[in-house]
């Protein structure tokens, strides 16, 4: 039987909410994390870059299955009793979130003009000030970042489905709600639900690459 309105609104709702705050919070932690590779040079600095960039084709299931380990019954964080919630889905989404917003915001720092930084430095700018000012020149690469995180941590599957356990009325959400109508023979149903996922990713990468053109005043 086809979802109801209500429970696609529901899904709908829920598959922005872990998105967005996989999103939110994977920028709070790789934006300065990518500033700081990119700025700091230290010993073992290579090869944490190289880490940085291998996260990039981490597999979601297996970062599912990690969460699925620290959550479980003998897992370190059992007693939190997560797993089977959308902060579990937040959690795994977050391991493919970081290194995507850390490694472009990486990028896109090392790539801006050396000059800059000279000139803001000579006129006195601290170590922060200046981190600060080479994320103002590489805003772009950084919204690029933050929009290609995004399109991950909405797309995924497969660490949903392992620690969201796809239950309706609770971790189910849009992407989940697909694979559930295919195999159910809903195919047409299934398309429509995409076509709501495409629908939405157009509507926060347009108001993404708003901000991205846009820039601080």
């Amino acid at each position: 039987m086809p979802i109801s309105p209500d429970e696609l609104l529901e899904i709908t709702l829920r598959t922005l909410f872990v998105s967005g705050v996989a999103t939110m919070l994977g920028s709070l932690i790789g934006i300065p994390l990518g500033s700081l590779l990119a700025m700091t040079r230290f010993k073992g600095r290579r090869l944490a870059k190289t880490v940085l960039y291998t996260f990039y084709g981490f597999p979601p299931v297996v970062a599912g299955l990690v969460i699925f380990y620290i959550l479980s019954g003998n897992g370190p964080l059992a007693r939190l009793d997560l797993l089977f919630s959308v902060w579990a889905m937040i959690l795994a989404e977050l391991i493919l979130v970081i290194p995507l917003v850390a490694g472009i915001t990486l990028s896109s720092v090392t790539d801006v003009d050396r000059s800059i930084l000279d000139t803001a430095k000579a006129l006195g700018a601290g170590a922060r000030q200046l981190r600060a000012t080479a994320l103002r020149e590489a805003r772009s690469g950084v919204m690029t970042g933050i929009m290609v995180a995004f399109g991950g941590a909405v797309s995924e599957v497969g660490a949903a489905m392992l620690v969201g356990g796809n239950i309706q009325y609770q971790t189910r959400v849009l992407t989940t709600a697909i694979v559930v109508e295919t195999r159910n023979g809903n195919f047409e149903y299934a398309g429509a639900l995409g076509a709501i996922l495409l629908l939405i990713s157009f509507g926060i990468y347009y108001l993404l690459g708003y901000f991205q053109e846009r820039g601080p005043k």
